[in-house]
Formats: C-alpha cells, structure tokens, sequence
C-alpha cells in the first residue's frame, strides 16, 4: 500500500487500483493464492500408511442424479459412465450388424474415408453433443477419483491437514495433469495434423474451411469442449465452495466456451486449437507454483510462479495478441467464394463473423490483462517485501466463527 508522510494511502473505492489491491492480498485468489501465506506442515512426513478419504455422503443414486452430486462422487458417476458402456456391449453381441446408436456417446462419431495419406478424417455431426455430454461426466469421474484416492492422501502425507487446503493442492494437482495431457495433445495435434504449426497464423484462413478434421483434431477438441463444460458448471451450479473470484472465473469460462462453440461451428478449429495451446501450458506453471506454496517450498514457489509469469506473458499476451492481429489484418486471406453465409456446405464467414470472433477474444485478453497486473503486482511484492503476504490471510476456508475465536484468544 503506497504511502505519503508516513499516512497510509487507501485507494478509492471502486477503483481499479482498489479491485488489484483486492485481490493480491487474497489468500482464496486463485492467482493470490499462488504466494500466499499458508499454515506451515507438520514436521514431517505423515504415516506410510497414507490416510483414507471418503466421498460426499449420499441420499441415493437418483438423488445424486438430480442435484448434480454426481459430479463429487465418483461411486455415482461410473455408474452412470457404466450404463451406456453395457448397452453398447449388449447392442454388439445382440445386432452386430445394425448401427449402434450407444457408440456416439463412447467414440467419436461420423468418421470419414482416410485421406490420400492414410490419415482418419472426421466431420461434424450432431452426435457430437451427446459425445461431449458423456465426457463431462468422464472428467468429473476422473477428477474426483484422483482427489480422493490420491491427491489428498498425497497432501495429507506432505504435512497438510486442513481440509479447505487439502481440496485446494488436490485442485491444483489435477489441473497439473489434466493441462499437461491436453497441451500435449494440442501440440502435437498442431504438429501432426495442421497446418498452422507454429502459429503460422495466416492458414487459419487460407484454406477455409476446415469442415474435414485429420487425426486427432476432432477428438482433441471434444475433449476440451467437455472439460470446460464441465468446470463451468463446477462453478456457476455452486456444486463447489465459490472462491472469492468467482465472478471473473464464470465471465473468463463463458467466453472461453463462447470460443469453443463458435469456433467448432463455423470450422475454425485451427485458430481454436492455437487458443486451447495459449490458455494450457501458463495453467500448468500457475497449479505447480500454488502446489509448492501449499506444502511451504517457499523459493520453489517463487521460481515457479517468476517461470508462470515468463510462459504466461508469452502464450496468453504475446501469442493472444498475435493471433488477434491475425482475426483482424489477415481475414482476407479467406478465398473470396467463401466469403458467405452458407451452413449446408460449411461456409460460415460473412463479413460480420468476423467481428463475432475478434470480440471474444479481445474480451479474453482484457481478462488476462486485468490477472497479468495483478501477477506483476504478486511476483514484485515477492521478490522485493521482505513481509511479504502479512496482510493474506492463510485461514482460506475457516468458517467465520473459528476465525472470530482465533482472533479473540490472541
């Protein structure tokens, strides 16, 4: 907080300063939360014999069902992941020669003949939301297994107890590998089968449109779309304790799923899969560096958040801004007989559309903008304070009343 004569200076309210200073000394932030003070471990490690978590209780599988709490317990989301995988093994052996309809919710649908060089082509195809709906529960599945039986049972035997940071380093644990399997993928897709490889953004438009995907281009972005379906409902459902971003976190997943959509239906999936690429790989630094802050590597935590903010200016400024430049000075590029409104023979780029790309990304950078001040203002205030975090509170997920009598003790 800057100072003149020796009087603190508050920033005025509703200022921009005053949303920063806000949220650098948040503790629940999930960009603060990076450095933020935390209750140190036990002295230690915890016992070999790694303590056993349990799932949510529950009223019942349909209730489960109803109220979405499929979605933290994983007993109750195989069993709806189950049914649809019976149903196709019964179709199979039962009419092996007759389309079964249960196989677009397991594998992706609407497969082509190969191209020239033996490579899998895939369209669109209406199947594609039951498959992305499926997913959803796949991730959540996977998500919550991995919290339960691993993640925390992990954090519990590296000194961590309190069950509000236990759900937060298995959070982060998860986003660790989830960003690295999908950026992997994405290169690799980018790589292999596009021809954009490196952001070589001018064949996002030359070749349009990209209604015919190779390889693994379909599936990968599938796949996305799910997994931010998924985390979107996370969120905007409440099925998770909201987070005090929670209303930057909803506007940054509308828009990243505003990207998705559109991008997958008018055939731009090269320009969405150069996105995916920008958000991924800065996610992976920013989950490494809170999971060295939870278990208290405070100089492991410092360089790893100072390597967050090098990938992150890179991929969600530098790359974004790119690919931005690209929407705007490159559209013409697109071959002139594309040029139209024509969905029946997947031609979907009027003029206007391209305004209807431009702003959701523009919209997408604003918000980094807004976390990359603020990520200065935390990696700064880290390297120079020497009380760095006095004002965060490490108590993230204490009810008020403990706190209350916490505070009235001392």
């Amino acid at each position: 907080m800057a100072t003149s004569n020796g009087n603190a200076v508050r920033p005025q309210p509703g200022s921009f300063q005053e949303a920063l200073s806000g949220r650098e000394n948040d503790s629940k932030h999930h960009i603060a939360g990076s450095l933020a003070t935390q209750t140190p471990p036990t002295n230690g490690r915890g016992s070999p014999h790694l303590r056993q978590f349990h799932e949510l209780p529950s009223k019942g599988f349909w209730n489960d069902v109803v109220t979405m709490r499929w979605m933290r317990r994983p007993s109750s989301s195989i069993k709806m992941l189950g049914a649809p995988v019976l149903f196709w093994f019964n179709w199979t052996l039962v009419a092996p020669h007759v389309d079964n309809p249960w196989r677009h919710l397991l594998f992706v649908s609407n497969r082509l003949p190969d191209s020239a060089q033996g490579v899998p082509m895939y369209a669109k195809s209406y199947w594609d939301i039951a498959f992305v709906a499926y997913y959803v529960i796949v991730f959540s599945f996977i998500r919550q297994s991995l919290t339960i039986y691993f993640l925390k049972p992990l954090a519990r035997y590296y000194g961590i107890k309190k069950e509000g940071k236990l759900d937060r380093f298995a959070e982060q644990g998860y986003a660790i590998i989830y960003f690295v399997c999908s950026g992997s993928l994405g290169l690799w897709t980018m790589y292999n089968y596009l021809p954009t490889w490196y952001f070589r953004t001018q064949y996002f438009w030359i070749d349009y449109p990209y209604a015919h995907m190779p390889g693994t281009v379909k599936p990968y972005y599938l796949l996305q779309s799910a997994y931010w379906l998924q985390q979107f409902l996370l969120l905007v459902l409440r099925i998770e304790k909201p987070r005090s971003d929670f209303a930057e976190l909803v506007a940054h997943h509308i828009v990243t799923l505003w990207l998705i959509g559109w991008s997958y239906l008018t055939n731009l999936t090269p320009i969405g899969n150069a996105i995916f690429l920008t958000m991924d790989w800065s996610d992976v630094f920013l989950a490494l560096s809170k999971c060295f802050n939870y278990l208290q590597m405070e100089k492991t935590k410092t360089v790893a958040f100072a390597w967050f903010t090098g990938v992150w200016t890179y991929t969600r400024h530098y790359l974004n801004i790119v690919i931005l430049y690209s929407v705007w000075t490159e559209w013409d590029l697109i071959p002139s007989q594309s040029k139209v409104w024509d969905p029946m023979n997947g031609l979907w780029m009027p003029k206007w559309v391209k305004y209807q790309i431009f702003i959701p990304i523009l919209l997408l950078q604003f918000i980094n903008l807004f976390w990359y001040f603020l990520i200065w203002r935390i990696l700064l205030r880290a390297i120079f304070s020497s009380n760095l975090d006095d004002e965060r509170s490490d108590d993230e997920d204490e009810d008020a009343e403990p706190r209350a009598k916490k505070s009235k003790k001392e």
